[in-house]
């Protein structure tokens, strides 16, 4: 299996012959290495519906007929702007031909905001991603505040590689980060979430760096690893 990183949250998962990426935002991104006219996925898993993690999912999604697993109000509403969904929500998981996906708590927002005409729309509750295949397990934290029951995902879960958010502001920093690291138990641990625009920039190496045990793997953009 093997597993990129592309800026901001996007993570690339190739597995079972499949290209599945975890909330696409491509469009806009200046921190990616993506470009939306060269990228084929057949799978978009997302976390929650704020622009900067659905990003560009209606038109790949669209253009590849790429399945596209959310939240179910998420899922609903993208499914309502003519792409194929399978809608879930938290603690349940599904078993699919790629792999098994499994819904996890993360505490932080989920909206679509429609700037012209000043409206929110709802988009049910945020998630972190637990995927599992060929026998390892990812999880993706999402967009995300440290909260107590990482410890019970990491004490149920065998968690291979970890993609935690560190940008502080919206989500947690690299002091909870860490903590979350520890209370997880992964192998491996990668900041995701920082150094898109000024508000969340932070050092993503020296957070790896600063993890025990080399626990902490920093993953430039465009970087892989083999699970």
């Amino acid at each position: 299996m093997k597993v990129s990183y592309h800026g901001h949250s996007v993570v690339m998962i190739e597995t079972n012959g499949k290209k599945i990426i975890i909330d696409p935002f491509i469009s806009g991104n200046g921190s990616t290495d993506l470009n939306v006219d060269d990228l084929v996925v057949d799978v978009i898993l997302l976390t929650h519906g704020h622009d900067d993690h659905v990003g560009d999912t209606l038109e790949l999604a669209k253009k590849h007929d790429a399945l596209v697993i959310a939240p179910f109000e998420l899922a609903t509403y993208l499914s309502w702007q003519g792409v194929q969904t399978h809608p879930m929500h938290l603690g349940g998981a599904h078993t699919f031909e790629f792999g098994t996906v499994k819904f996890t708590e993360a505490f932080h927002g989920s909206s679509y905001v429609i700037e012209e005409t000043k409206e929110i729309i709802y988009t049910g509750m945020p998630a972190g991603i637990l995927f599992t295949a060929e026998g390892k397990t990812i999880y993706h934290a999402g967009d995300t505040g440290l909260f107590g029951d990482m410890k019970i995902i990491g004490e149920r879960n065998t968690i291979d590689i970890a993609f935690l958010p560190i940008g502080d502001n919206f989500t947690m920093g690299p002091e909870d980060a860490a903590t979350a690291a520890d209370w997880v138990r992964a192998k491996k641990v990668v900041p995701i979430h920082y150094n898109t625009f000024p508000l969340i920039e932070q050092d993503g190496e020296a957070f790896a760096n600063s993890l025990s045990g080399g626990q902490g793997l920093y993953l430039e953009v465009g970087q892989s690893t083999e699970l």
